[in-house]
C-alpha cells in the first residue's frame, strides 16, 4: 500500500506548497523566518522588543511536541 492508495497525494501537496510560496513570503516581517513546507516556524521576538526570546511553532503531531517538552 502507498500513501496515494490511502488517499494521500504527496505530489499534489508539493504542488500546492509551490503554488503558495510567494503568497506566504509576502506575509514576512522582521523577525520571521519563513520557510514554507516544513513542520514548524521560528520568530525572533527581539524584532518586537523581547530580546533573547525565540518563538517556535509546530504543525506536526503531538508526539514530537511531547519529545520537545520532555
Amino acid at each position: 500500500m502507498t500513501y496515494k492508495d490511502s488517499g494521500v497525494n504527496i505530489e499534489a501537496g508539493d504542488e500546492l506548497v509551490e503554488s503558495i510560496k510567494s503568497l506566504a513570503a509576502a506575509t514576512a516581517r522582521p523577525g520571521c523566518c519563513p520557510k514554507l513546507g516544513l513542520f514548524g516556524g521560528l520568530f525572533d521576538m527581539g524584532a518586537i522588543g523581547c530580546p533573547g526570546r525565540l518563538l517556535v511553532v509546530g504543525t506536526d503531531g503531538v508526539g514530537t511536541k511531547l519529545k520537545v517538552i520532555f
